[in-house]
This record gives C-alpha cells, sequence and structure tokens, in this order.
C-alpha cells in the first residue's frame, strides 16, 4: 500500500466514522470470545488504532510489514507492543501466546491468502480466536480498492473456502457496514463513471464535515447489537455490506 495512504490513515482514523465505528463493533464481538487481559494481536496492524483501542482490556501487539505504518503505530500509542515485520514468522514466540488474532482488512492484500490463514490457524492455541474483515462484493470495485492493493473484494462463500478443511469452527460469518451499503454503492458507481475516487490519495477516503461524520458513525456502530446477537445465539447477521466479518475458533 502507498505510504501515502498510511499517513492519510494515521491522520483520520482516530475520529473517521469508518474506522471509529468499526473498532467499536470488533471490541464489542471480541468481549464476547476473549477474556479480559487475554492477550490479542492484531495481524497487519497498519498506523495502530484498532489494537490500541483494546488495551484497556487485553494485552496488546501488532505486527505490520509496512515500517511507515509501524512508525507512526509506535509514535501514536506507545503503550502497544509493535514490531516491523511479515506475520507470523516476525512474531516470534510471541504469537504462540494469542488468545486471539486480529486480520482485519488483510486477507484481500495477500495474494494467497488461505496460506496466510492456514499460518495464523497452525499457530494458535486450540480453543483460541481469529476474527476477520474484509471488503465485500465485487460490484464496488473502484480506484479505491486499487490504490489500497486489494487482489479481491469477496463474498461469503468465497471468505468461507479460505478456510474450509482448516480446524476451526465457524462462530460467526456476516455482512456488516450494511444501514450505509446503498449510499456507498451510489457512490462507488460515481466514482466508475468519473474514473476516480472520490476521496484523497487515490482512495474514498476524506473526513467528512463533524455532523455528517457523527451521524454515519451511529448508524454504523448501531450494527453491533445485532451482530453480537448473531454471534451469541446464531440468528441471522446483515445479508449485504460493504464489508464482511468472521469469528473463528481454533479446534483441538
Amino acid at each position: 500500500m502507498d505510504p501515502a495512504l498510511f499517513d492519510l490513515n494515521a491522520e483520520i482514523e482516530q475520529s473517521h466514522w469508518w474506522f471509529s465505528a468499526r473498532r467499536q463493533i470488533t471490541g464489542a464481538l471480541l468481549e464476547r470470545v476473549v477474556a479480559p487481559s487475554g492477550m490479542v494481536i492484531d495481524i497487519g496492524c497498519g498506523t495502530g488504532a484498532n489494537i490500541a483501542s483494546l488495551v484497556d482490556r487485553y494485552q496488546c501487539a501488532g505486527i505490520d510489514p509496512s515500517e511507515v505504518a509501524i512508525d507512526h503505530a509506535r509514535r501514536r500509542f506507545p503503550q502497544v507492543t509493535f514490531l516491523h515485520g511479515v506475520a507470523l514468522e516476525g512474531l516470534g514466540d510471541l504469537a504462540g501466546d494469542a488468545d486471539a488474532f486480529l486480520l482485519m482488512d488483510v486477507l484481500e492484500h495477500v495474494e494467497d491468502d488461505r496460506g496466510l490463514l492456514a499460518e495464523v490457524v497452525g499457530s494458535l492455541r486450540p480453543g483460541g480466536h481469529i476474527l476477520i474483515t474484509v471488503p465485500a462484493d465485487m460490484r464496488l470495485w473502484t480506484e479505491h480498492d486499487v490504490s489500497h492493493g486489494h487482489h479481491r473484494r469477496y463474498d461469503p462463500e468465497m471468505l468461507r473456502a479460505v478456510w474450509e478443511d482448516l480446524p476451526v469452527t465457524e462462530l460467526l460469518v456476516s455482512h456488516f457496514n450494511s444501514r450505509l451499503y446503498p449510499i456507498v454503492r451510489m457512490l462507488r458507481v460515481l466514482s466508475k463513471r468519473r474514473g476516480h475516487a472520490g476521496g484523497e490519495e487515490g482512495s474514498d477516503l476524506s473526513m467528512p464535515l463533524r455532523p455528517t461524520n457523527a451521524v454515519l458513525r451511529r448508524l454504523f456502530r448501531g450494527e453491533s447489537r445485532r451482530l453480537v446477537r448473531a454471534l451469541d445465539r446464531g440468528t441471522p447477521g446483515y445479508r449485504r455490506g460493504v464489508s464482511l466479518i468472521a469469528v473463528l475458533r481454533r479446534l483441538p
């Protein structure tokens, strides 16, 4: 990913509606499966805000192959252990301490997504968990995906195929960022017609006006209750959305 995008992420991810609401949703799901003070490791942690949001509940560490991203993360969140390297080799013995791994918008960047997940599953203790988010729906593919180095956007069947035959059980697979899907799809259609993304650095990311940002954050984070219920009770999640979210448990 272009280093300029890491600079942009570091600038806006603390308050931008998409980043902040996603952290609240993933945090609520993690609370259902990881005990307080457990070890959570963020693989592909980027500029660090996702894992840093969990330090009041868990032991936290992050790793990313981008030196630019890790420099941002270490400067902004010194309370978290950040490693520059490629998982899982770069984690060393720390990988064996994990109660949960995060792969938040990572698999789409990797050509061999199944190979990466197999490594992650192989290093996780039985009973540990993996939380995954990926972009969904190839109809939403635009310059934003190209600028971010995506190989694909997923549907549920594609995502499930990544862990097929691996020693995990699926606790949750659902779309999310569902309430805003019609707006996002309309904006992506406009981006395709224009031939360029609508935000900064070839992406769809830009900081909205404060009132707009607050409304969008409230709408997105409001999906948390239904997703937690789906995880706890096996009830349906969302049938469409801009992204997909999954929670897996490592089998013995």
